[in-house]
């Protein structure tokens, strides 16, 4: 198998001419870097500098064993795999050498396939084990990716029962710039209401606003930038030099701004904010988005919910005052009433002078008609009449 691109081979051999068969004729020639020391102590300083892929060692280096070296990479972290030189006969310093960490070995005099052979089997490992690593990172960053977009639809969906199930709008948008500056990653955001009446845009609700800010709360707030997207009903995001020039860049670097839009009205804003230059990417827009449909459905049940109370009250109002009219209108009849039947009772007995039989039926028909219809207002007061 051919070397891999840059693969680093570091040679200690205190013997000039196997050392220069290790790397002049065998290991150069195959593509490989290879870097050459003569004894442990600048080896060790190679290692750490070089950082080579695998290292080729001999066990007898003078002055300072292969035993010691291996203790000596590993005191210094050094964790390459190491190919081990050794005599015919030194077979017990091998195995020594493999307790101490040593990966492989071949033995004088120096064969090139050999060599080449232990090398390869040294950085198929090698190979493997950075495979391995790069998988498990691959693995973390996906699991990690899983855990925030599982986060980011746990918060949205947390919106989405608080718009139906939460009846007091300001514990809502609590909840709706708490979710916003969660998703987004964002250092602080707020939510502005736009004032039907003077059609500027109030401070409804904050998370980790600057005092000087947040004290606008149920105030008009003009950070520079939400009127640009309350003319445009379109979502901004903006990072760096641009955002220099508008008031919000005393909060941070990067700024997004999402319209809450009923049709095409924006009746509404949500901005966020990070204080490093780090820009709001696609995703986190879609994010605001998706939130900000949320916030619209409530604001809609809001205006729909102030409607009909206001029609309510309207219909309360007309249904009083008509009572109020009927109620005078009985009571003036029955006064009307009540005078003329002192009249009919003198008359019906005979003080203004005699009457014949059909006079008298005449005005007793009359006089039971008003009592009847004294009988029948009283009714109507004490029992009014059932709707449909």
């Amino acid at each position: 198998m051919s070397p891999q691109l840059n693969e680093k081979i570091l040679v200690i051999d205190a013997d000039d001419h196997s050392r220069d068969l290790i790397v002049r004729q065998t290991l150069q020639p195959m593509g490989y870097k290879v870097l050459a020391a003569e004894e442990a102590g600048s080896a060790i300083r190679h290692a750490l500098e070089f950082q080579p892929d695998v290292i080729i060692a001999d066990l007898n280096l003078p002055g300072f064993s292969g035993k010691d070296m291996l203790v000596a990479f590993s005191s210094q972290g050094i964790n390459t795999p190491v190919i081990v030189m050794a005599e015919k006969g030194e077979e017990p310093k091998v195995i020594q050498a493999f307790r101490l960490g040593a990966s492989d070995y071949f033995l004088r005099p120096v064969r090139e396939p050999e060599v080449l052979a232990a090398v390869e089997r040294s950085l198929k490992q090698v190979r493997e084990t950075r495979e391995r690593k790069k998988l498990d990172e691959q693995l973390k960053t996906t699991n990690a990716e899983l855990q925030r977009r599982l986060q980011e639809m746990t918060t949205i969906f947390a919106v989405g029962r608080a718009v139906i199930s939460v009846t007091d709008q300001r514990v809502l948008f609590e909840k709706i710039v708490e979710a916003i500056t969660s998703v987004s990653q964002a250092d602080m955001g707020w939510l502005t209401l736009k004032d039907e009446h003077s059609n500027t845009f109030l401070l409804a609700a904050h998370r980790k606003l600057p005092d000087s800010w947040a004290k606008y709360l149920g105030h008009p707030l003009d950070d520079g930038v939400s009127s640009l997207v309350a003319m445009s009903a379109e979502s901004l995001s903006i990072h760096g030099q641009p955002l220099a020039k508008f008031k919000i860049a005393s909060l941070g670097k990067s700024a997004l701004v999402v319209p809450i839009k009923v049709k095409q009205e924006v009746i509404g804003l949500m901005i966020v904010v990070r204080k490093a230059e780090r820009p709001f990417g696609q995703g986190e827009q879609h994010l605001l988005e998706a939130i900000a449909d949320y916030a619209s459905i409530s604001l809609v049940n809001s205006r729909l919910f102030r409607a009909v109370a206001h029609t309510a009250e309207l219909a309360q109002a007309g249904e009083r005052r008509k009572n109020e009219i009927l109620q005078n209108l009985r009571e003036e009849s029955q006064t009307i009433i009540q005078s003329a039947m002192y009249p009919l009772e003198v008359v019906l007995g005979e003080k203004t002078g005699g009457l014949n039989e059909e006079q008298k039926q005449a005005l007793a028909t009359t006089q039971n008609g008003l009592k009847r219809l004294i009988f029948l207002m009283n009714q109507q007061i004490t029992q009014p009449a059932k709707k449909d």
